[in-house]
């Protein structure tokens, strides 16, 4: 054990009088320190040390550590010397070229869906929010759904249990605040929503912005005026917007909006966009249905309103002329950067 506790001490001399760095100081006092080390390897063999050799031996050991960490604690004072030292003597050179950081950039429908509520805000409008699992009430049968309406099937609605599902528009906000917040109201919603179905033009989850209006004397033509400005402020000054009729179970009377086509070519061949109609069908609009406002309170002889819906991912696509949903979700860092 004599022999062992020598060697021990002569092996850490040597190392420590090498060691550069703090590293190197840790490392060597784990190999002779750590529950593991040299030192406490042969401290196990105490035991086997003669009773009368015991007193000897362990002052020789209590020698050796206290010597090993004295030497390790000049080490690392020296090792942090030399760090220090080196650190001084380094120059930064101001006229070396520096590394351009890659900036990240927002979503492409983030990005739409920031500037058309910016344009919404212009206007007057306040943003709400509402929870995406909703119940059968809000997301239907408030809105005039009856309960035959194909949207309530299971082939169109991801349903969850217990009578709740993931919110096949965000229309189900527009109930939530007309019944805690009396007219006028002038609010839009942007957020997230959720359909069966997926493919090059659909996806099981999309963004949309309902918005509504109410108040007293209400008419089709405020509709018209917000929904133009609104569209031209999106696609262009001057671009031409026409309504159509259409039927919605939460809206009467019901349009659709269009805009027309500005992707066609001046030479005549087919246009993708719009199958040379001349026209793209953006969003779908109306004169809020008497029984939505008997659903929250609201009396339908006193107050008037419009809501519409426009669909982020459509937009987006329209916009920058891209042909396939999916891109949006498949985080490609190529596709992304394009924006």
């Amino acid at each position: 054990m004599k022999d062992a506790l020598e060697t021990i001490r002569a092996a850490a001399r040597a190392a420590l009088a090498e060691a550069g760095d703090e590293a190197a100081v840790e490392a060597l006092r784990v190999r002779f320190l750590g529950r593991k080390g040299e030192l406490t390897t042969v401290v196990r063999l105490m035991r086997d040390v003669a009773p009368d050799e015991r007193p000897a031996m362990g002052a020789l050991l209590n020698a050796v550590k206290d010597e090993v960490e004295a030497r390790l604690d000049e080490a690392l004072t020296a090792a942090r010397s030399r760090a220090r030292s080196q650190a001084a003597s380094e120059r930064l050179d101001v006229t070396e070229p520096g590394r351009r950081p890659r900036l990240g950039r927002a979503h492409p429908l983030m990005q739409v869906m920031d500037e058309i509520v910016d344009v919404f805000c212009g206007l007057g409008f306040s943003v709400a929010e509402g929870p995406e699992i909703e119940d059968d009430y809000h997301n239907f049968e408030a809105l005039n759904f009856p309960p035959d309406h194909p949207a309530r099937d299971m082939q169109d609605t991801l349903f969850a249990s217990d009578g709740h599902l993931l919110r096949t528009h965000t229309s189900p906000v527009q109930i939530r605040v007309m019944e805690t917040q009396p007219p006028p109201l002038r609010v839009i919603v942007p957020g997230a929503v959720y359909r069966h179905d997926s493919d090059t033009t659909h996806s099981p989850m999309f963004h949309q912005i309902e918005g509504f209006m109410v108040d007293k004397r209400i008419t089709f033509g405020h509709l018209k005026g917000v929904l133009t400005h609104v569209l031209q402020a999106i696609f262009g000054a001057g671009l031409p917007v026409r309504l159509r009729p259409s039927f919605f179970p939460f809206t009467e009377p019901s349009a659709e909006a269009d805009v027309g086509c500005f992707g066609c070519r001046r030479d005549g061949s087919p246009c993708r966009i719009c199958k040379s109609s001349g026209w793209v069908e953006i969003l779908g609009a109306g004169m809020i249905d008497p029984n939505v406002f008997r659903a929250v309170g609201y009396d339908p002889e006193e107050v008037s309103g419009f809501a519409f819906g426009l669909g982020i991912e459509r937009i987006t696509m329209l916009k920058y002329q891209i042909d396939d949903i999916r891109l949006f979700f498949a985080n490609d860092v190529r596709f992304l950067r394009q924006f």
